[in-house]
């Protein structure tokens, strides 16, 4: 399908940057806003699609608008977090309940 040359770009692209190839899923919805890609990548392989800052996810987006704009469609990238890719902060304990726990 001529349409879908931006999931095939993206694809192509994401899975030439990872070490998991194979885990690299696209998912392609197009709806009155335009086309938005989905990315989800095995979560070993975030850091490399994101980079330092933000900068490679950033290049990657700015790509795929260029090839929606050929194609004369309105493209944007959503990067999913994978499972369990945001880690809990544990609780902290106030000062109090430090002195108690201490028997101060």
């Amino acid at each position: 399908m001529a349409g879908e040359k931006d999931k095939e770009f993206l694809e192509y692209v994401v899975k030439s940057l990872v070490d998991y190839p194979e885990d690299v899923k696209v998912e392609r919805k197009v709806d009155e806003m335009g086309v938005l890609l989905s990315l989800r990548v095995n979560p070993k392989d975030m850091g490399q699609i994101i980079g330092k800052q933000g900068t490679i996810a950033r290049a990657i987006r700015s790509l795929v608008r260029i090839v929606g704009l050929k194609n004369h469609a309105r493209v944007n990238l959503k990067i999913e977090e994978p499972e369990g890719g945001k880690e809990e902060k544990k609780e902290e304990k106030s000062t109090d309940k430090l002195g108690e726990e201490l028997k101060l």
